[in-house]
C-alpha cells in the first residue's frame, strides 16, 4: 500500500515531494537526528544568501566554539566576526549574537519554540522563526523562502516565477499545501526547500527529475518564461561591497586596532576607501580607536 501523508487532494504534492525527500535529500549536518534548535538557527542565519559549501566549514567551526547561546552571549562583537571569516555579509555575525543574548536575557539560554517568541529574536525574520519552528519543533508553518516561493508558483500557479519579495499570498498558498500532522507539515516544508535548491531552479529546472512532473501547473501550460524584468546577478569587483571585505580582512586578521595608515593601503580610491570603512562603522562591525581602527568590542590579546 501506497503511503500517504495526508487526505487531501492538495496535500498530493507534499506526499510526493516528501518520499523523493525521504530518498534524495542531502545529508546536512543540521537535517542529522538530535541535532539542537540553536545548531539550527545558526544554519539558517548562515545560510541567508549564502551556498551550503561555504556555510559548512563555518557553521561546524561555529558550534565547536560556541555550542550554545550563552556561550556565544559571552563573547565579544570582534570574536564573532572573526569567527565569521568571509562568509559574506558580516553583519550577520552581529545580529546572531544579539539574538544569543537574547535568548539568555529571555528564555534562560534556550531558544524558544513559540513563533511569537522566535520573531521577537534580533536578526530573526519571518522566514528564520518559522524555520525554527518547524525544523527544530517539527510544528506546522508555511517556510517560504526564494526556492519555495518559485516551486509553489510554478507547481500550483502555472507561473515561472513568484515575484522579488514574499507576500502574505506566499505564505497562504504554501499552507494550504501542508499535511495537517505537524511533524509530517515540518517535513513537507523541508522538501519543498529542497526541489527548489536542487531540481526547481530559477536557471535551469530539472523538469525530468522532479517528482511533481505529472501534476506541475507550470509544465502543463508549456513552462512559458517569466515576463517580467530578469535578475543581474550582482558585480563585486570594484564595489564598495569588495572594499568592505578587504578592509575587514585585514581587521579581522589583526590581533588589535590598525592604524589607518596600514588600512590607507588596502584600496587606492579614497573617497571610496573612506566611504567603505564609514559604512563598516556605521554597521557597527568596525569602531575608530586612537591612530585607527578595530573590529566592534575587540578585546587586546
Amino acid at each position: 500500500m501506497t503511503e500517504t501523508y495526508g487526505a487531501e487532494p492538495r496535500q498530493t504534492l507534499a506526499a510526493t515531494a516528501i518520499r523523493w525527500f525521504d530518498e534524495h535529500a542531502r545529508e546536512l549536518p543540521w537535517r542529522e537526528p538530535g541535532v539542537g534548535a540553536w545548531a539550527i538557527l545558526v544554519s539558517e542565519i548562515m545560510l541567508q544568501q549564502t551556498p551550503v559549501v561555504r556555510v559548512l566549514p563555518v557553521w561546524r567551526a561555529w558550534l565547536e566554539r560556541w555550542p550554545t547561546p550563552a556561550a556565544l552571549a559571552s563573547a565579544s562583537p570582534a570574536e564573532a566576526i572573526r569567527l565569521w571569516g568571509r562568509l559574506g555579509y558580516p553583519r550577520r555575525a552581529l545580529r546572531l549574537r544579539d539574538c544569543a543574548v537574547a535568548v539568555v536575557e529571555r528564555h534562560g539560554g534556550e531558544v524558544p519554540d513559540d513563533l511569537d517568541a522566535l520573531l521577537a529574536l534580533p536578526g530573526v525574520g519571518s522566514y528564520t522563526a518559522r524555520a525554527v519552528a518547524a525544523f527544530a519543533y517539527g510544528q506546522r508553518h508555511p517556510v517560504v523562502d526564494t526556492n519555495v516561493r518559485r516551486l509553489v508558483a510554478r507547481a500550483v500557479a502555472g507561473e515561472p516565477d513568484a515575484g522579488p519579495t514574499t507576500r502574505p499570498a506566499d505564505l497562504v498558498a504554501t499552507a494550504e499545501l501542508l499535511p495537517a500532522e505537524p511533524a509530517v507539515a515540518a517535513r513537507a516544508s523541508a522538501a519543498f526547500m529542497e526541489l527548489g535548491a536542487v531540481v526547481c531552479t530559477a536557471r535551469s529546472p530539472r523538469c525530468a527529475d522532479c517528482p511533481l512532473i505529472a501534476d506541475c501547473a507550470w509544465r502543463a501550460v508549456g513552462r512559458p518564461a517569466s515576463t517580467g524584468p530578469s535578475r543581474r546577478p550582482q558585480a563585486y569587483a570594484g564595489t564598495d561591497r569588495q572594499v568592505r571585505g578587504m578592509l575587514l580582512a585585514v581587521l579581522r586578521e589583526s590581533t588589535g586596532p590598525v592604524p589607518a595608515d596600514r588600512l590607507d593601503l588596502v584600496w587606492a580610491d579614497d573617497v571610496q576607501r573612506r566611504r567603505a570603512l564609514a559604512g563598516l562603522v556605521d554597521d557597527g562591525l568596525v569602531e575608530p580607536v586612537a591612530g585607527g581602527y578595530a573590529l566592534a568590542g575587540d578585546r587586546p590579546a
